[in-house]
């Protein structure tokens, strides 16, 4: 007989679903202007949505995401100003009547409030992974106070993609901490060398703005040594060899990490990137194959943490999750590697169908609920305390299936 839905499954999303709003139109603009950049533009798409596609898509879409799973954490209402003053900044930059400094003022505000965010859990419970996480958050104040101070975008591109990456590999560290027996205090510890990375990272940032022969090399070093370390120690190379979510996890996640060591690598031959194939190729890799294929990783488990409705893993993901791969090998080995404009454009238009196949499937799994097992096998749904930490979220899963791989192995399309 069928087994009863999960419990979360109904019900109403949580009220600070709604803060994800401004996140998503962020996201469906900056795909509509990604048209425009590949010479494909669509009809009625103003310009300014391709002028502020990239910081768009970085500090409204994902910010907003990434302050939202904070404010959560940190179970305190003023944590939400935030993501909302990230989704207002992404409001008033979509609006062209609007003028353009607003948005940027608001976002700056959004990113100052999540330092304040940190701040808050720091003192509740500091560790190093968390410190990564700040330092990415600096990254964030950095690239937005540069931008309204007139900043072109290309220049931003070092602290944009430290504020995506030193969040990700913070919350990948504490997740990391779940496979060892013990934590490490030792200075040549995972976490340690990460800080000590991401401080370098930071350094080399700034080295950029004033010697960027010099800064966008070190970049290069730093960034391949930091993603060597959190990668080698992941608990992503275990449970690659489950089955069912944990398994598909695990190959996003491998597989973001593998176009994080592209980027460096373009970065520490080619030195300093500010336009042409070098240029989106650094920040497709990072943003596309890199953060979007974490983004498809975590999902499952982050999102019901903060909406407090279920997102039952299904086979069906790794479709979008292997468009997204597929097409960016097209874009970035056989487009700009080579320079074949046709390709850039199939690719890129592969990874806007990739993004919005996987919108349309989680939101279709969400409405459909959990998979039913019939004879007794139990529901495949994940569960996540939604007041938990997203990376407590996340290693929730992750642990309970290293002993018992079959209660995941059981999801099917």
């Amino acid at each position: 007989m069928e087994t009863p839905a999960h419990p979360g499954s109904s019900g109403s999303p949580h009220p600070r679903a709604l803060l994800l709003l401004p996140g998503g139109l962020a996201l469906l603009a900056g795909l509509a202007a990604a048209f425009g950049l590949l010479g494909l533009p669509l009809r009625g798409v103003p310009q300014r949505w391709e002028e502020v596609h990239g910081v768009l898509m970085v500090l409204t879409f994902v910010g907003t995401v990434i302050a939202l799973e904070r404010a959560v954490a940190l179970r305190a209402p003023a944590g939400y100003a935030a993501p909302a003053l990230l989704g207002l900044g992404g409001i008033l930059l979509l609006v062209p009547p609007v003028p353009i400094r607003a948005g940027q003022a608001a976002v700056l505000a959004g990113t100052l409030a999540l330092i304040g965010v940190y701040s808050r859990l720091w003192r509740r419970a500091g560790s190093l992974p968390l410190l990564v996480e700040m330092l990415g958050a600096v990254c964030a104040v950095t690239a937005a106070a540069l931008w309204l101070t007139g900043a072109a975008v290309p220049f931003l591109a070092p602290w944009l993609v430290g504020f995506l990456v030193l969040t990700i590999l913070g919350e990948r560290l504490e997740l990391a901490a779940v496979g060892l027996s013990r934590p490490s205090t030792r200075l040549s510890s995972p976490d340690a060398v990460t800080t000590t990375g991401a401080c370098g990272y930071l350094l080399a940032a700034a080295t950029a703005l004033v010697l960027p022969q010099v800064g966008y090399r070190v970049l290069g070093v730093v960034l391949a040594s930091v993603v060597a370390v959190v990668s080698h120690h992941d608990v992503a190379r275990r449970t690659i060899r489950t089955r069912g979510l944990t398994r598909y996890m695990a190959a996003a996640m491998l597989a973001g990490y593998l176009w994080l060591g592209t980027a460096a690598a373009i970065w520490l031959v080619g030195g300093p990137v500010w336009e042409g194939r070098a240029y989106d190729a650094v920040l497709h890799a990072v943003f596309l194959g890199f953060v979007l294929s974490m983004i498809m990783a975590h999902a499952p488990v982050i999102l019901p943490a903060v909406l407090r409705r279920p997102l039952p893993y299904r086979r069906i993901l790794y479709l979008p999750l292997a468009l997204l791969h597929v097409s960016l090998v097209v874009r970035l080995l056989a487009g700009d590697a080579w320079d074949l404009p046709v390709a850039v454009q199939v690719g890129g238009v592969g990874n806007v169908v990739a993004v919005l196949l996987f919108v349309v499937l989680a939101a279709g799994s969400v409405v459909v609920g959990p998979v039913r097992r019939t004879r007794g096998v139990a529901s495949t749904t994940t569960r996540a305390t939604p007041e938990a930490h997203p990376a407590v979220a996340v290693t929730l899963p992750v642990a309970r299936s290293l002993p018992l791989t079959s209660d995941t192995s059981g999801a099917t399309s």
